[in-house]
């Protein structure tokens, strides 16, 4: 539960005192710790009963009471292993609370439960050394049933709250699960099934119909349709021909094929993800730190509210006042351990990250969440992020002068990530052009082109800017048919060879159909939309006329994107940044929350907090309402858990007795502290049921 501590072994934290959870829960869903809590509340349970009913027994008619001795050694006989050893895991973290100076709900728990009992002992054994104003009817009480009862109650809570933590986990198993053991390797035309760790990169594996499948990797022969809903939250199946990259985990339905495997273990995105989910359900969100301030101060005053209590109930309340006085401080110590304070954030961060990772939003820490929350401008790039980034070249335009265009163009872009050099690549190589000359001196210019030696030759690709700087002349005889490309909606790459112009390419970037119902819901959930993107002026403005964005900016740089971004900050607007190149890496990590598509480059992905593993522009309402839910569920989580403290404490101390003649037993203050968790992690267990996918089509 603490992010901040880490250990090489199974332990104890030393802040809050439960026990080390795994970075990444394990396959199986085994928890030691649950279980052993589960073993100690079952024999705390059944010798509790008993304790409780003798305490009791003059009460209940069925039950014919003991002498009160002989019912005191009986109760001290039973309530012995449950306080000694079903509560001893809560007297070790108490101890170490007071060792580490952290003082946390055990340090509460120990104090009230050994006190109760440590009484009890004396007034049992060695009555003679207590003051006789502390005996009722002539005899000294004994709170046995008080230690055990608590005892098995603080257990129950314990339970039921690591059964809640456990099934956060279930995001990240039921990931783990998808991978299968064994894949089906061919080597020398013989088909062998081999465990999935000898797989190596560049081995060939068959995916028969109906399996999951194994690494990473793209398809070499056959084709069929794959069912990725696991990873991406997209319900419909995905068609896959030879070429096309497959997941690990994903679910082959139809045909049947081969894939190279390209990923492998724990370098596949599936791994990717459990690491990310698992590291962002360990991680705090900013509001952590209101209850983080309040814990540091909560329990030492609350151990100064119980010793407040006793000395008023011990010198003005009625007799006997020292019983009533060790009563009432007792219920003071237990009722008010911080335990749904402490729980109130972690519980909601892990359901929601658990939550997103099955629709397919990735968020890499809970600080995303809440910025998720507050933003009100989102700035989006176009090339992947508004359009399909599968852009195909249109047309070719080489000036008289200028041979093989296209060619040329392929060799230098061979070596680019951005969605328009593949797609001159693809061209070439679907024309038979050679696109494996060697080139020299390569550059990349972000969000402009790139450059190098081909032959011995200058050559560059890119916008008209690139070309203009790099002091190529002539450049207005292009001028004319790039404004009538443009006009088209088309991206238009300008080719320079030998320091001349040698041609335009037209390549088209289609819209993705989800794109205009995603901005609607947007602009429904409040967001001012702006686009940024390097592309020119008409295909700009085009592409913001059709999908309604509020603001178009074009032609513009990556160190103009980061500009704007704080620019926008410095004016006082929460800033959302969506993109998935190497250009919109700067703006990325400059926005208040970064939201990169799962389609685009790792750099990208590394700047952003929020990943969108299928590239659905859609996603991002997706999470805006993700991190909505997450921070009210938070507040409600809070306010309960503060309200309840609030109340509880002097309720517990006796402010109602004056008035009503009402005193809290440190059983019921037991059972609300327990039944105040049960609450918190109920109520963020909710967020597992949230709706993310909206009411809109594209």
């Amino acid at each position: 539960m603490c992010p901040g501590v880490e250990s090489d072994k199974p332990g104890i934290c030393p802040l809050c005192g439960m026990a080390l959870e795994r970075s990444v829960p394990t396959g199986d869903g085994d928890d030691a710790e649950l279980r052993e809590m589960t073993r100690r509340f079952r024999m705390a349970l059944v010798l509790t009963v008993p304790v409780v009913l003798l305490a009791m027994g003059a009460h209940l008619s069925p039950v014919v009471p003991l002498p009160p001795g002989l019912s005191a050694w009986i109760q001290f006989a039973l309530a012995s292993p449950v306080v000694l050893w079903a509560g001893a895991p809560f007297f070790r973290r108490g101890l170490a609370s007071l060792g580490n100076r952290r003082l946390n709900m055990f340090t509460l728990v120990s104090l009230g439960t050994g006190a109760s009992y440590l009484f009890s002992v004396v007034a049992l054994v060695v009555p003679g050394v207590l003051p006789h104003a502390m005996q009722h009817a002539g005899i000294f009480p004994v709170y046995f049933e008080a230690a055990a009862a608590i005892t098995t109650l603080v257990l129950l809570g314990q339970v039921l709250e690591l059964r809640a933590r456990d099934r956060t986990g279930d995001a990240i198993r039921s990931l783990m699960a998808l991978a299968p053991k064994t894949a089906h390797r061919l080597r020398a035309d013989v088909e062998e099934d081999v465990p999935l760790d000898q797989v190596a990169v560049g081995d060939i594996l068959r995916v028969k119909p109906g399996e999951n499948i194994p690494v990473d990797g793209v398809v070499v022969e056959g084709g069929g349709t794959v069912d990725e809903s696991m990873l991406t939250g997209e319900s419909f199946p995905v068609k896959k021909e030879t070429g096309s990259p497959v997941s690990a985990g994903t679910l082959n339905g139809t045909g049947s094929f081969l894939l190279r495997a390209e990923r492998i273990g724990e370098t596949t995105l599936l791994a990717q993800i459990v690491r990310m989910v698992a590291r962002a359900q360990r991680s705090r969100a900013p509001v952590q730190k209101l209850a983080d301030a309040v814990a540091s101060w909560f329990v030492p005053a609350v151990v100064g509210v119980a010793a407040i209590t006793f000395f008023v109930w011990a010198f003005f309340g009625p007799e006997p006042s020292l019983t009533h006085a060790f009563v009432n401080a007792v219920a003071v110590l237990i009722i008010a351990c911080p335990c749904a304070l402490g729980l109130a954030t972690p519980m909601s961060i892990m359901v929601a990250v658990g939550r997103g990772a099955a629709m397919g939003i990735l968020l890499k820490d809970a600080e995303a969440l809440e910025r998720l929350e507050k933003a009100t401008i989102l700035v989006v790039d176009k090339t992947g992020t508004l359009t399909e980034g599968k852009p195909s070249v249109t047309s070719v335009f080489p000036v008289p002068e200028g041979k093989a265009l296209l060619a040329t163009a392929a060799a230098l872009e061979a070596r680019s990530e951005h969605p328009l050099a593949g797609a001159v690549v693809r061209a070439a190589t679907e024309q038979n052009l050679p696109v494996s000359a060697t080139v020299s001196h390569f550059e990349s210019v972000a969000g402009a082109g790139v450059r190098g030696m081909l032959d011995g030759q200058p050559v560059i690709a890119g916008n008209r800017r690139l070309l203009a700087d790099s002091g190529v002349p002539d450049l207005e005889k292009l001028d004319a048919e790039a404004s009538r490309l443009q006009a088209g909606g088309r991206s238009v790459i300008w080719i320079a060879k030998a320091n001349r112009p040698a041609g335009l390419l037209a390549v088209s970037d289609p819209l993705k159909p989800s794109a205009a119902g995603a901005i609607t819901a947007l602009h429904a959930m409040g967001f001012r939309i702006l686009l940024l993107t390097g592309d020119n002026a008409e295909t700009a403005g085009r592409i913001g006329k059709a999908l309604g964005i509020d603001e178009v900016f074009s032609g513009v740089t990556p160190e103009e994107k980061h500009a704007k971004v704080r620019e926008l900050q410095a004016r006082g607007a929460i800033v959302a940044m969506v993109g998935d190149g190497i250009n919109d890496a700067p703006a990325l990590a400059a926005a208040d929350v970064g939201i990169a598509m799962g389609t685009g480059t790792d750099v990208a992905m590394r700047s952003a907090g929020v990943t969108l593993v299928n590239g659905d522009l859609r996603g991002i309402a997706g999470a805006v309402a993700l991190g909505r839910a997450t921070m009210r569920n938070i507040r409600q989580n809070l306010a309960f858990a503060f309200l309840y403290n609030t109340l509880g404490v002097p309720v517990a101390a006796g402010i109602l007795y004056p008035f009503f003649g009402i005193l809290l037993s440190p059983i019921i203050a037991s059972a609300a502290m327990s039944l105040s968790s049960v609450c918190v992690v109920g109520n963020a267990l909710r967020l597992r049921h949230l709706k993310l996918r909206l009411p809109f089509r594209g």
